[in-house]
């Protein structure tokens, strides 16, 4: 049998994202406003420049990705063991199925570090704001979207999950803002908020590698990656080796320099894997600087 590869563009009316845009640059220019007229600090205009810069670059690269995702989905999709279909029970499994997956995903890209050098563009602004949601991975899309591979194999359409994941990454959008201090304990006890959000981004080695949820926050709380953001400590946003570039082309590529430098030094052929496979901070010969070793030293 001949099996064809669909490679049109997900059609525009099931591509939530489009319809999200003018409400993203909306809350830019309520949060903007607000940052001027309490004189708030919120935003540094080169890295806000440099963050949109790295969205638009990334909306480019996600039309081609997205494509492909499709076709490949949609062969997947073809073995499929259940058929699920289309009803309101499949939008509650596609929501946790989704869900899950962006957090392995988002966690390993912590975790792992040549999965870090991709996601670490995300990460790379001191400040936390809006337009910090635009600052997307370049390289990320190139292989996230093989995460999901299991899903058409289930029995989610392919539509269905590529909305699923355009819904999450809508919901995404408003956790990025120091505006919002706390909701409800009920919410923030089910669902990632700007509170949950604060902790991913800081550097503070008692938030290095926590909270990564997409929608719900349930996940970190049952693997053990949660931390509620402390009133006694704030957050520092940024790298714990913060770059001093506002080039989207440094941004995008920093990490995968030092890796490469890492790798030539390494003395053994399992030094160099492990600088590849390790968590960011592994070292052969100098300080081990990973997250949970730090946290370890200081008894958190």
């Amino acid at each position: 049998m001949i099996l064809s590869l669909n490679f049109q563009a997900v059609p525009i009316e099931m591509e939530p994202v489009a319809y999200a845009v003018p409400f993203f640059l909306l809350l830019i220019f309520i949060e903007l406003y607000v940052n001027w007229k309490e004189q708030r600090n919120l935003y540094e205009s080169k890295e806000a420049l440099s963050s949109i810069t790295m969205g638009l670059g990334s909306l480019v690269i996600n039309v081609v990705m997205k494509a492909l995702a499709f076709a490949a989905y949609s062969w997947l999709y073809q073995y499929r063991f259940f058929e699920i279909g289309w009803h309101w029970w499949s939008w509650v499994l596609i929501l946790l199925a989704d869900d899950f997956t962006f957090y392995w995903h988002h966690r390993l890209s912590h975790e792992i570090r040549i999965l870090w050098a991709a996601h670490v563009q995300h990460h790379s602004s001191q400040t936390l704001n809006l337009a910090t949601a635009l600052r997307q991975s370049w390289t990320e899309l190139l292989y996230k979207y093989i995460w999901w591979f299991w899903l058409p194999l289930v029995g989610f359409h392919p539509l269905m999950i590529l909305m699923m994941m355009s819904i999450s990454l809508i919901y995404q959008f408003w956790p990025h803002t120091e505006l919002i201090r706390k909701f409800p304990k009920w919410f923030e006890f089910i669902f990632n908020t700007p509170s949950h959000h604060r902790v991913h981004h800081a550097s503070n080695v008692r938030y290095l590698d926590q909270n990564h949820a997409g929608i719900l926050i349930i996940w970190d709380r049952l693997f053990g990656t949660f931390s509620e953001e402390s009133k006694e400590e704030k957050p520092v946003y940024g790298l714990t080796k913060n770059i001093t570039s506002y080039n989207p082309l440094v941004i995008v590529s920093h990490e995968y320099k030092d890796i490469w430098k890492d790798v030539q030094r390494a003395p053994s052929f399992s030094d160099k894997l492990k600088y590849l496979f390790y968590p960011p901070g592994w070292s052969h010969d100098g300080e081990d600087l990973r997250a949970k070793t730090l946290r370890r030293q200081q008894g958190l």
